[in-house]
This record gives C-alpha cells, structure tokens and sequence, in this order.
C-alpha cells in the first residue's frame, strides 16, 4: 500500500504536466496540433485494425480453444490457443474466397442487371398502375410523385462498373493498402496469442495507479463490457447470417428476382436496430415491385416481416441469450446519435455502448442511494 502512493504521486503530476503541455500547444497552434494527432492517427491504424480483427475473432478462437482443451491428446490440449488462432483464420480466409468468387460476383451482376432493366421495369409498374381503377391508392397524387422520383434517380451515374471499381480503389488506397492489411492481420494474430498477458498488463498498470476499491471496479467494469460488447457483436452477426439465409430461400420460393442480393441485403442491415430492418425490407419491396409486380412484393413483405418477428422473438433470444436490458426508446436514441456522429459502425455499436453507459450510470445511482441511506442512519 505504501509503496504504491510514490507511484501514485508521480503519475499525478506527471500526467498534470502532460496535460498543461497539451492545453498550451492546442491553444498556441490547433492547425499544428490537429495535424500531429491525424498523421498519428493514420500510422497507427493498422495497428487499430488489428485490434478490431482481433476482438471480432476472440469469440470464435475462445470456442476453439474450449473444444481443444476437452480433447484425450495432450499436444492437442497444450497447443489449443495456437490451434484456436489457426482455425479461425483458416475459416476467415475460406469465407473471404468463397465471398470473392461467388457472392460479390452474383451481387455484381444483379446491380448491373438491374440498372441495364430498370426503364423496362419502370414501364411494367406504370401499364400495371394505369390499368387499376381511377380510385386506387396508387393512383394518388403522393404515389404519383413517388414513382417519377424513382424514375428520375440515375442509377448508372451512382451504381456501374467504372464508378464501383473506383469506388473500391479510392476505399483501398485510403484505407487498407497491402501493407496496411499485412500489418493488420500480423497485430491481430499476435493480439489473440498475447491477450491474456495484455490483460494483465493492463490490470497490473490499474492496480499500480488506482487504490484497491477503484481498480476492482474498473477491472470489474472492464470484463462486463467486454463481455456485453463480445456477445453483441458475434450473436448480431450469426443472427444476420441466419435471417439473411431465411430471407433468400422465402424469396427463392417465392420467385422473386435477386433473392439472393436482396436477402444478403436484409441480413447486413438487419445488423442496424430498429433502422436497418425497415430499410432493407423497404428497398427489397421496392425492387421487387419493379422487378414482379405488385402481388409479389405483398407476399414478399408479409414473409419477410414474419420471418423477422420469428428471428426478433424466438432465434435472436436464443443466439444472444440473456438482454442487455435497454429500452425500445433508448435504443432508438442511441442508434440515431451513434449513425449522425460516426456513421453505419456508429449505428451498429450503438447499443452496446448504451448498455454499459446505462450499467454505469445506474450503478452511480444506487451507489449514492447508499451512501444517502447511511447518512441518514
């Protein structure tokens, strides 16, 4: 006890130091500065990178690891975090080809078929809405106007082959060059071999700076996110396999054109709460109006609403387990607030973020309940 209060002291004022510093500079150059933490920024995010590979991938390679330990050969049980990393990412890259070889190209060409048809399509839903009768929604004023905007999106100035492909290389050139993803995969794997001595550094560098009460909470705290955030994280993207892979056979059965690039849509945005599912059934009625007609699209959404409040109510408590315990409204605030500061990764994490902050801030609460209680006594 006493000799972590020397250590304590130092840091205080070493750490005060650093900010007056920093205070100054900012005030005296902010240009200066602001350039300084983007460059900064920019080395390091490989490194960034990495550690969100890493931390996507822990729950798989723990899994690995657990089936590994239960196993008779002793090789098998003491190698069983390296065989862990190994397998994953023996299962990451064969899910990267099979995307690249298969998926993306399917995706590809119904976009661009879409496109090259969309006039064809147009004229189909028109004829079909001219021959309704004259008092037919449809037939309305603000349906009216509807369709001629969608009429007048051009789509091929947005969505073909030049502006995609450039689209991607400008996303790679800025973004993930080669080295930059070398380097990321390496921190990743080297992350997941190492994280049991990264988190006892870190445990270690909170008990040296913080008195006993307050380093087992953060610690406390620390673990309980992390296990929020691990468990929303894998169970959000299995159940959006799982609903996107529901969706594309109903539609297959359907006969609906694109099923399959229209279900991987509504899987990917179902991973958004709440916004993303409306939106991905929204745009797939909407294509499949131009695409088959008005009856189908019905069906398409009667199914594809039922399928995700089977997947709501039934598959999505099933893979994630226990709540996190938010409100409806809460969730809605966090998602609005997470997509208008830090875009689509700002909606998806969003509800994580919100339960720990709520975790927070309602134990802060009972705590000074406490504390007035015995005031009181």
């Amino acid at each position: 006890m006493d000799n972590k209060k020397p250590i304590r002291k130092w840091f205080y004022w070493f750490s005060l130091a650093i900010a007056v510093v920093c205070f100054y500079k900012v005030l005296d150059d902010y240009t200066y500065i602001a350039d300084w933490i983007s460059n900064l920024v920019s080395i390091l995010m490989p490194f960034f990178i990495g550690i969100l590979i890493a931390y996507i991938l822990l729950n798989p390679c723990r899994k690995v690891e657990r089936i590994c330990q239960k196993s008779k050969r002793k090789f098998i049980r003491n190698k069983a975090k390296n065989i862990g990393v190994i397998v994953v990412y023996i299962l990451a890259l064969i899910i990267i080809i099979i995307s690249v070889k298969f998926l993306i190209p399917i995706i590809m060409q119904s976009i661009m078929d879409l496109i090259n048809n969309f006039q064809g399509y147009y004229n189909s839903v028109m004829t079909a809405i001219n021959e309704m009768p004259e008092d037919s929604i449809l037939k309305g004023d603000i349906a009216k106007d509807i369709i001629n905007n969608i009429k007048n999106i051009d789509l091929k100035q947005f969505l073909n082959i030049e502006s995609i492909v450039g689209y991607l290389q400008s996303v790679l050139s800025a973004a993930t060059g080669i080295i930059d993803i070398f380097i990321a995969v390496i921190v990743s794997i080297y992350v997941l071999l190492d994280r049991r001595k990264i988190v006892k550094f870190i445990k270690k560098l909170i008990n040296a700076i913080f008195e006993p009460k307050i380093s087992e909470r953060i610690s406390n705290y620390f673990n309980e996110t992390n296990e929020i955030v691990l468990k929303y994280i894998s169970s959000q993207f299995l159940d959006a396999i799982v609903i996107g892979i529901l969706v594309t056979i109903a539609m297959n059965i359907l006969g609906v054109k694109y099923a399959l690039t229209l279900g991987i849509l509504i899987g990917v945005s179902n991973l958004i709460p709440y916004f993303g599912a409306i939106v991905g059934v929204a745009i797939s009625i909407i294509v499949t109006i131009f695409t088959g007609g008005f009856v189908q699209a019905l069906w398409m959404g009667v199914i594809v609403i039922i399928l995700q409040q089977i997947d709501a109510n039934i598959i999505n408590p099933k893979i994630v387990g226990t709540s996190l315990k938010i409100s409806p409204l809460l969730v809605i605030l966090a998602v609005t607030i997470g997509g208008a500061y830090f875009g689509a990764l700002g909606m998806f994490l969003a509800v994580p973020v919100a339960a720990v902050i709520k975790k927070i801030i309602t134990d802060f609460i009972e705590y000074r309940g406490k504390l007035k209680e015995l005031k009181r006594i």
